[in-house]
C-alpha cells in the first residue's frame, strides 16, 4: 500500500489512491464507475491524475470506496464552523 498520511496531496496522488484502494477491493473501474454513479472514463482519468477532475464527481468517489478527507483550516481561522 501506498503511503498517504500526512503528505501533500495532489491529483496523481488521489488517483492512485483511489486505483489501489479499488484494486484492493476487488472492483473494477467499470463497476466503481456505476456504483459511483460517474462514467468509466472519469475514473480512468482520475486514476491517471487528470488535474481538471470535478470535484464534486471525485468526491463521491472518494465516498464510495470509503476514503475519508479531513479539511483542517490552518491554525487561527475563525470558520471552522462554516
Amino acid at each position: 500500500m501506498l503511503p498517504f498520511g500526512n503528505m501533500k496531496h495532489t491529483p496523481k496522488t488521489v488517483g492512485e489512491l483511489v486505483k489501489s484502494t479499488r484494486k484492493a477491493m476487488g472492483v473494477t473501474q467499470k463497476d466503481l464507475a456505476m456504483t459511483s454513479g460517474t462514467g468509466l472514463r472519469f475514473i480512468i482519468e482520475m486514476e491517471k491524475g487528470k488535474a481538471t477532475c470535478q470535484l464534486g464527481k471525485a468526491l463521491t468517489v472518494l465516498q464510495t470506496l470509503g476514503i475519508k478527507i479531513e479539511l483542517v483550516p490552518p491554525a487561527g481561522n475563525d470558520n471552522q464552523g462554516v
